[in-house]
């Protein structure tokens, strides 16, 4: 038998626990990096000063007091709940098919009243709902 003392293989540099190291940050950054979405369009939008505007004339409107009474064109509901709201505004779309709401409610009306306001229109598949409101003075 013959035992050399010198190394015939050349050196070589083990590169498995380099390669381990390089995966193991890659996927740290992958994990913890966040994506902000941003937007392709950068637009300015124009500005505006507070004028009195015109509006388009509402055909119907819905006006709830503070108490939550509902009224129809200034005429008080016989049935206070959503379903004398929906017979009685769908009889009134019936005639004009395109009619818009404007819904006026008052600022003490309790919450559920304007939401059940909201809801009946919805149903009735009116997309033309605008809600009443004053311009703040300073």
């Amino acid at each position: 038998m013959k035992f050399s003392t010198e190394d015939n293989n050349p050196s070589r540099l083990n590169l498995t626990s380099l390669i381990d190291v390089v995966f193991l940050l890659l996927i740290f950054f992958m994990v913890s990096t966040t994506f902000e979405k941003q937007s392709k369009l950068k637009i300015e939008l124009p500005e505006a000063t507070q004028t009195d505007r015109r509006t388009a004339p509402q055909n119907v409107t819905v006006t709830i007091n503070a108490k939550g009474v509902f009224y129809l064109n200034d005429k008080q509901l016989s049935e206070q709940n959503a379903n004398g709201l929906r017979q009685q505004l769908s009889a009134v779309i019936e005639q004009d098919e395109t009619a818009r709401v404007l819904i006026k409610a008052d600022a003490n009306a309790p919450h559920k009243f304007v939401v059940t306001a909201l809801d009946v229109v919805g149903q009735l598949g009116i997309e033309g709902v605008s809600i009443a409101t004053t311009e703040t003075r300073p």
